[in-house]
């Protein structure tokens, strides 16, 4: 019950994520959509807002020129009609929506168009005016010339029913274009997210242990960034697995021979008595104290290799990692062997202090061991000082026959030993882990009297060099 509930425990969260997270097309959907409807409103209320001013503008216009052009009719107008106009008024052919009225100076009705809106064509102020009878709204525009008074009436229905035929005509274009824009971004953002899900429905079919890189091949360039940055994330951990897999292997292969030896060792000790057990015993230690050196070497190159932190808080100086490698490196009798000057003093390294001293005190170990016993084992110490980053070369050498090029092909690969050796195999390549670990590098170099000469360069930091 307890394996099934935790089986189901991701589905459940995945459900809930799946809840809760809106999905990139629907963010995009609903942010340009609603961006869109809002612009396109905003300026649909603009023109709107606009249209209707022209509208009325034009309509007020109309109705001034009316009034003027009845005016100046009226002014060409014969003698013979003025005289009859004193005893009838004129009467004006009506049209739809449209009303006229004139009056003369007297202040009488000499021409009409609607005998029945006395009240709405009343002389008034000269202009624009709303008067209303019988539930409908008139505009009325009074116009005076030579002591005659014109005035000329719209019915504000037929405006409004103007209007309305005039917005229709703009808005239904204006929805066509908008209802178009609306799918016009639909298709947009489903095809321009179709690389999404074939990068998704790619990694949906891959096999859980398949870490090879994911083709670019056709991914947009936006993409580009982002499977790059996947393809690097699998490479790690491709390197992780293979570290893995190489430090179990290794674990696996290297300390069976010694598990061995001290069980042989301590079943020879528990059949035998007296000095032959003592001697199993003693054997049986050594073999302890191998492995614990393989396995302290195995858990430091797969840190190093691992990029796991060592950050200690401690400065780092030149002086204190080559006093310390030593200490570690050199027994009271070989310490004699070490040939060093300290220089450098403030020199700090740019890295940790376990890390630096751990490859130094390789170095050393291995020149003590592999060196001529008579002769002693140079340490020195060379900086260089560049605008962008300061290094410090430690060099280690040491006195004996010249190496071969096989050999000095093989010093740093893993569990490699000399004829002569009795360490672990491990030593140079730990150093070479954590020289590259920060960007620096091991180099090896044959004198010509012989022995070998071992260039570590690492990273110092930009501070001020006192040389002693």
């Amino acid at each position: 019950m307890g394996i099934a509930w935790a089986s189901q425990t991701p589905l459940i969260h995945q459900g809930e994520l799946k809840r809760k997270t809106m999905s990139l097309r629907t963010r995009l959907l609903l942010t340009l959509g609603l961006t869109l409807t809002l612009l396109w409103g905003l300026a649909a209320t603009w023109l709107l807002r606009d249209l209707h001013t022209q509208v009325e503008l034009t309509l007020d216009k109309r109705l001034a020129q009316s009034a003027r052009m009845v005016a100046g009719l009226m002014e060409q107008l014969p003698p013979e009609v003025w005289g009859r106009i004193d005893h009838d008024a004129l009467t004006i052919p009506p049209i739809e929506g449209l009303a006229c009225q004139i009056h003369s100076p007297r202040g009488e009705v000499i021409a009409r168009s609607h005998a029945e809106m006395d009240d709405i064509l009343a002389p008034g102020e000269q202009g624009y005016t709303y008067r209303k009878e019988a539930g409908t709204t008139w505009r009325v525009y009074t116009y005076e010339r030579n002591g005659m008074i014109i005035t000329t009436a719209d019915r504000m229905d037929e405006r409004d029913i103007l209007l309305r035929d005039v917005i229709k005509v703009a808005v239904v274009p204006f929805l066509t274009a908008l209802v178009g824009s609306m799918g016009a971004l639909w298709l947009g953002v489903l095809r321009g997210l179709k690389p999404l899900g074939r990068l998704r429905n790619t990694l949906a079919r891959r096999h859980p242990e398949a870490l090879t890189t994911v083709s670019l091949e056709g991914a947009p360039s936006e993409l580009r960034p982002l499977i790059l940055t996947l393809n690097s994330l699998l490479l790690r951990v491709h390197k992780a697995m293979v570290r893995e897999q190489r430090f179990t292997s290794d674990a696996a292969h290297e300390l069976r021979t010694p598990l061995t030896a001290i069980k042989t060792h301590l079943q020879v000790a528990r059949r035998v008595e007296g000095e032959a057990a003592e001697r199993a015993l003693s054997y049986a230690e050594e073999g302890v104290a191998r492995m614990v050196r393989i396995l302290e070497q195995l858990l430091l190159l797969a840190r190093v290799e691992g990029r796991t932190a060592f950050e200690d808080g401690e400065a780092c100086t030149l002086e204190d990692v080559i006093s310390l490698a030593i200490q570690d490196a050199a027994t009271h009798a070989e310490t004699n062997r070490i040939d060093f000057s300290p220089v450098f003093s403030s020199a700090e390294l740019e890295m940790p202090r376990e890390l630096a001293v751990a490859a130094l005190r390789n170095l050393i170990d291995n020149a003590l061991r592999h060196g001529d016993l008579t002769e002693p084992v140079k340490v020195t110490v060379e900086l260089q000082t560049h605008p962008s980053r300061s290094w410090a070369t430690l060099k280690v050498s040491n006195y004996g026959a010249v190496l071969n090029d096989e050999t000095l092909a093989n010093l740093t690969e893993r569990f490699w030993r000399s004829s002569r050796d009795g360490g672990s195999g491990l030593g140079l390549a730990i150093v070479v882990a954590i020289a590259e670990r920060f960007e620096g590098a091991l180099h090896f170099k044959r004198p010509v009297q012989g022995g070998l000469e071992a260039s570590l360069i690492l990273p110092v930091r930009p501070l001020s060099v006192t040389v002693r």
